[in-house]
């Protein structure tokens, strides 16, 4: 069976980070997105060799100058038939360049039209430029991160892709889910600010309940003050990390580490949490990474050693899990999640600008006199 998407349409007008992650999960599900590149190389174009963006799998390339007119109508075109549309543009940019969506919802009524941005399409900083590191800032999330010191960026998984990418699949496929109802197509506002503050909905309700300490990093359980939560140096130089959160696996924690039978402050005494971490800080640097997963891994300690992304494809759960896939040569997530019936899969690496052109052109009623003659007045590409 094909992908649980199967069926279904997405143009994709390209960009980087949310958009293309978005984008790659709808076409792992068995989504045709087709991907509207630029027609001349640009800084988007990150990798020499296009199959180690992975963000950028699973869907086809077609190249259109979208300062031309007759580029904007190829796109109308191929939204006619479409299911959904997104794009990575700043709030205004998609209307002036004519594909935004009051037009294309005229062409379409049935569309769904996902736009994807940091700040929202609307308030004080809609307009601004920003990254990951600005949206999670203005919701708190970046301020919760990190050593006492100061803020520590969580590299761009919480804006970019968890609250960027991942919420616009969602409102993607909910759109698609509603239109098959209804008939009708809307717009779907996907802002990082928005998905980011979703994501740290379970720490706001910890403060609100007086569970969390906002003001100072590191003094609380899950942000490495607590001694049971963290993550600790091994004899080798490496890291593991361990959760025993709940009192049976403290108690495992403290009988793996020979600390059980000691005279010790309660877990959940804040005051000694220092000392305690320092007491397992020692233990830890004591033995090896790998001696210290002969002792833990597996058992209820909640315990994981702490790798690097080339040793995370070779654990033996990831293996086990067949969690990486090879494509073209090289190791990469395979899609998630998984279904039992209707098959996830990657339909091949990223695609080179453009590739697709003539291929997606004329299943889409394109005839080859028309293709030609945007190609000769550079209206497609790759020029």
């Amino acid at each position: 069976m094909a992908g649980p998407l199967s069926g279904l349409t997405i143009v994709e007008l390209a960009g980087i980070g949310p958009g293309p992650m978005c984008s790659m999960m709808l076409g792992d599900m068995g989504a045709d997105v087709i991907r509207i590149d630029r027609t001349k190389a640009h800084v988007m174009d990150r990798f020499a060799d296009p199959k180690y963006a992975i963000h950028n799998r699973s869907r086809r390339s077609v190249s259109v100058d979208l300062q031309k007119k007759e580029g904007v109508e190829v796109v109308l075109r191929l939204i006619e038939t479409a299911d959904g549309i997104t794009e990575p543009f700043r709030p205004g940019v998609a209307e002036r360049l004519g594909v935004g969506p009051d037009v294309c919802l005229a062409r379409n009524p049935k569309l769904v039209y996902g736009r994807m941005t940091g700040w929202g399409q609307e308030g004080p900083l809609a307009k601004a430029a920003g990254h990951d590191i600005n949206y999670i800032a203005l919701t708190g999330a970046l301020h919760a991160i990190g050593p006492k010191d100061k803020p520590s960026p969580p590299l761009n998984l919480v804006g970019d892709f968890g609250g960027g990418g991942m919420l616009l699949a969602f409102g993607m496929v909910c759109g698609l889910l509603e239109a098959q109802k209804s008939g009708k197509g809307q717009v779907v506002d996907a802002a990082m600010v928005d998905g980011t503050a979703l994501l740290l909905g379970g720490l706001y309700g910890m403060a609100g309940a007086g569970l969390w300490n906002e003001k100072d990093r590191e003094t609380n359980v899950l942000d490495g003050g607590a001694h049971f939560y963290g993550t600790y140096e091994t004899k080798d130089g490496k890291f593991v990390c361990v959760g025993s959160i709940e009192p049976q696996f403290y108690d495992l924690l403290l009988e793996k580490t020979g600390l059980k039978g000691e005279s010790l402050p309660a877990q959940n005494d804040r005051k000694a949490w220092a000392q305690l971490k320092s007491r397992l800080a020692g233990i830890f640097r004591s033995k090896t990474r790998d001696e210290w997963c002969a002792i833990m891994e597996g058992s209820d300690v909640c315990f994981a050693p702490v790798l690097t992304m080339s040793e995370a494809s070779e654990h033996p759960h990831a293996k086990a899990r067949n969690a990486f896939v090879d494509v073209n040569g090289f190791a990469q997530p395979a899609p998630a999640p998984r279904f039992s019936r209707t098959k996830e899969s990657i339909k091949g690496p990223a695609a080179k600008r453009g590739q697709h052109t003539d291929e997606v052109l004329g299943q889409r009623g394109f005839s080859a006199k028309e293709i030609g003659e945007l190609k000769a007045a550079g209206v497609v590409g790759p020029l």
